[in-house]
């Protein structure tokens, strides 16, 4: 089983990479210190690209990637010392996390030896930004149910037309991942194809969606004939969905335990508002935060059992129940900050001491919605985890 004990070699590169933060992480990178994350991902985004260039440099890019194709290659544990550190620092939110964390992998393990050399070292560089181009107005967590449609050109290049929505980062991405219709008339998880496209072209629009928090990192991308390459098709037409769910399953990786990091971190920013105003002498704030630790400890420990076995997440009933149970806990850790401010956080302030616990409770507030909604979450786990029959589907 994957564990962050610290046997000497463990410690010796636990040090390392603080050692690393401590020294790179100051000066003009100093800013970004616990900022970027969800919420607060349209905070300085051309720092951000330049702190991935940063830690490219210093080889803390795709750690986790194979050696034969530029990463390093680290074990498990390893990988999960450097997300806890990195969040212990304050590192801040990923510009590069889609290409590092999603495309990347699925290219990888789908890509072909050409797509691989073309695609993966910019993004070990830090060079080359994504987007997910998956949800649409009436296919988001019913991914199945998609509409844009792709068709091949006798050059044979293909065009896409269609809309995508909720696309993070689209305004600072250079590419994007799209699943598309490619067989017309097909339904479902039939008859998809899964393409590369550079976001710099015509008949790609992308519009901002302004949200709760005055943050704008979420966009609709519009595709107008947009055009991919011949040879930026990953898998065989027909084979889109495989390739999709491929790469969801690293959704599910060592970076859970950086995630929870950054957890702790707005637990203690709360701990030390409820110090700060009182609240923390509140037998019921006392106990609501209790709880929320001991939520944060069981959710560590399920995410060691989801690295048993070399990280492999596929459908293991621990993978399973992992979005579930955070996306909860998050959005009741949301609730606890306002309940901590009291009359303090009912107006927008930019005050450093509440506008951060402002913004945890306003985005948490979607966080049992996006990547799969709760209803969506117990049906998987009830028919993928436990064996359970389907729930009946409409025809047709």
């Amino acid at each position: 089983m994957a564990t962050t004990a610290d046997d000497p070699e463990n410690a010796r590169f636990r040090a390392e990479v603080a050692e690393w933060m401590r020294t790179h992480l100051c000066g003009p990178y100093a800013v970004l210190k616990h900022r970027g994350g969800p919420g607060d991902e349209d905070f300085e985004p051309a720092l951000r690209k330049a702190w991935e260039q940063e830690l490219a440099a210093g080889g803390w890019t795709c750690i986790g990637w194979p050696k034969e194709v530029g990463g390093r290659g680290l074990s498990i544990d390893q990988q999960v010392i450097f997300h806890e550190e990195y969040a212990r620092a304050g590192g801040p939110g990923r510009m590069g996390h889609i290409g590092e964390g999603l495309i990347g992998p699925a290219l990888i393990r789908y890509g072909t030896p050409e797509q691989k050399q073309r695609f993966l070292p910019p993004i070990i560089a830090g060079r080359e930004f994504w987007a997910q181009g998956y949800s649409e107005p009436g296919a988001g967590s019913d991914l199945a149910n998609v509409q844009t449609r792709c068709w091949q050109e006798a050059d044979g290049s293909w065009r896409v037309q269609g809309q995508k929505i909720w696309t993070s980062l689209a305004h600072e991405a250079d590419w994007i991942f799209v699943l598309a219709r490619c067989e017309p008339g097909s339904k479902g998880h039939k008859g998809l194809a899964f393409l590369l496209l550079p976001l710099k072209q015509p008949g790609i629009e992308i519009r901002p969606i302004r949200q709760l928090g005055g943050g704008a990192e979420f966009n609709e991308v519009f595709f107008d004939g947009a055009r991919a390459e011949k040879d930026h098709i990953v898998g065989a037409p027909g084979d889109g969905w495989k390739v999709a769910m491929g790469l969801l399953e690293a959704e599910r990786g060592v970076s859970t335990l950086g995630q929870q990091m950054r957890f702790a971190h707005e637990l203690e920013l709360i701990i030390a508002a409820a110090r700060r105003n009182g609240r923390a002498r509140d037998p019921a704030i006392r106990a609501r935060i209790a709880q929320a630790w001991v939520g944060l400890r069981v959710m560590r420990a399920n995410a060691l059992r989801m690295l048993a076995g070399g990280g492999e997440q596929g459908l293991q009933r621990e993978a399973l129940i992992y979005k579930y149970y955070w996306s909860n806990w998050h959005r009741d850790l949301g609730k606890l900050a306002m309940d901590v401010l009291g009359a303090d956080g009912d107006v927008r302030s930019d005050d450093p001491a509440i506008r951060p616990l402002q913004q945890l409770f306003f985005f948490s507030r979607a966080d049992t919605i996006y990547a799969g909604t709760n209803e969506i979450q117990l049906n998987i786990i009830a028919e993928r985890g436990l064996g359970m029959p389907r729930e009946p589907r409409p025809a047709g």
